[in-house]
């Protein structure tokens, strides 16, 4: 057998649909690549479907053969589940490397593991970049927008290859070094909380079609389809059409019309959620999608409910205020997503750069949206504002709430669920009320509790009380 230690310029661990796709990637743009997967047989078909790439591919049986294959200092990116089998491929490699080494995961791993992560490697001498990778396997293919946290020499040793493996937006790789530790694997969460909310709220214009305006499927992707070619153009619009008019091969009905609807989560979005409530950064519509989907499980319930209660009616509405709910609903997911961001990077001291995030989003992530190179011009123009008040981003929600008010209104009446829509427009109304009623929240605490409150007419003075006793 030849000798082929230290012959592979990266390494990969790793070969299920990501990891495959971004190996065959990270080959095609010219650096000899080591793989390695757990079981040997999916080690050997990746080899085999690999055809003209095949020369690019060191192939190994162990991980002792797998590590002795990667000239040094090595770079070795593990594509496995999150959590628990990150440590403990982690485990199995520290023995087999040497100081200097850097370790990339490129799973979608929680951020607090890791910042944990990179201190132990720190410690042993090992770099650590966490990675997060967006764009499915298609991206991971063909180039997917990535975000990277970790130490600058981490950085440093990956960047010459992930720079030419990335999504390009204008020659720009959609690849960025965004701080240290967990902050690449943080944005990456928020990415995805956006992302449930995005779904979300096309998911809900979709039932509003079909059920509360009778529309097929093929009617509804030809809906989705012409708003692609406006101001809503972006990936998830895009494929919104080519699901909702494909057809089953195999019955001749629409492929929508046959899938349960029951939608899986892997918890980026219940993560994106619960750090945004510790944080007191809050993101309504991603939480009425995490619902959403929660409740989606639940099918006997809801069978029950429909039976007891009856369904929803029938509403009408014109297209152009269902395409303004979108614009509104997702300007203001977008909003509360950067908000959450900039509480985060102050909190942990990142200067996580917003501009640049919007720019690397622009191509090959999941949330790729035409508005993205103006959230990113609005957000260098006034770093520390609130998205939604940017001045171009504030007219166009002057705009198309109006069609997000009659759209949720007409719902609502009707009997059918909006929550991502009705939330956002709740976060929006909101933000515009000057004086609120969180006043008669704080009596009431200090009714029950003593907890006292601040008074309009006494500024400075806290903790005072009323006179309930």
């Amino acid at each position: 057998m030849a000798d082929r230690r230290e012959t592979a310029e990266i390494g990969l661990i790793g070969l299920g649909t990501m990891g495959a796709n971004l190996a065959l990637n990270i080959a095609e743009t010219g650096h000899k690549i080591a793989v390695w997967n757990r079981t040997r047989a999916r080690t050997e078909a990746f080899a085999r479907e690999a055809d003209d790439l095949a020369a690019m591919l060191v192939t190994t049986v162990d991980l002792s053969e797998f590590v002795a294959a990667i000239a040094r200092p090595r770079r070795i990116v593990l594509m496995v589940p999150a959590g628990k089998p990150v440590d403990d491929q982690i485990a199995a490699l520290l023995p087999l490397v040497d100081a200097g080494d850097v370790i990339v995961d490129a799973g979608n791993s929680d951020w607090q593991d890791t910042d944990r992560r990179a201190a132990a490697l720190a410690r042993e001498g090992i770099e650590f970049l966490g990675l997060g990778v967006s764009g499915g396997a298609e991206g991971a293919r063909n180039g997917p927008s990535m975000m990277a946290g970790g130490s600058d020499r981490a950085w440093a040793a990956l960047a010459p290859v992930l720079q030419v493996v990335a999504a390009r937006f204008e020659h720009d790789p959609c690849v960025a070094h965004l701080g240290p530790g967990g902050a690449g694997h943080y944005v990456k969460m928020v990415h995805n909380g956006i992302e449930y909310a995005d779904m979300q709220m096309i998911a809900e214009v979709y039932g509003l079609m079909r059920d509360g305006m009778g529309q097929g499927a093929a009617a509804i992707g030809d809906g989705f389809a012409r708003w692609n070619e406006g101001p809503l153009a972006s990936y998830l619009i895009e494929i919104t059409a080519e699901v909702a008019g494909s057809i089953d091969p195999d019955s001749g009905h629409p492929m929508l019309d046959l899938i349960v609807d029951r939608a899986g989560q892997k918890g980026t979005g219940r993560w994106t959620v619960i750090d945004a409530q510790m944080r007191a950064a809050p993101l309504p519509a991603v939480e009425a999608a995490v619902t959403a989907r929660v409740l989606s499980g639940e099918a006997e319930a809801r069978a029950e409910g429909a039976a007891i209660f009856g369904e929803a009616g029938a509403m009408e509405l014109p297209e152009r205020d269902l395409e303004s709910a979108l614009m509104a609903g997702k300007i203001l997911a977008y909003s509360q997503g950067f908000s959450l961001l900039a509480t985060a990077s102050a909190e942990q001291d990142w200067s996580l750069p917003l501009p640049r995030i919007a720019e690397i989003w622009r191509a090959g992530c999941i949330i790729r949206s035409a508005m993205l190179g103006d959230m990113a011009r609005a957000l260098a123009e006034a770093p520390d504002a609130r998205l939604a008040f940017a001045p171009d981003f504030a007219v166009a929600l002057e705009a198309h709430v109006p069609g997000l008010r009659r759209v949720v209104a007409a719902a609502t009446l009707a009997g059918l669920p909006v929550p991502a829509l009705a939330s956002s427009l709740g976060y929006f109304d909101t933000l515009r009320q000057a004086r609120g009623t969180a006043n008669l929240i704080q009596g009431l605490r200090d009714r029950f509790g003593a907890h006292g409150f601040e008074r309009t007419d006494r500024p400075g003075a806290r903790d005072l009380h009323g006179p309930w006793g």
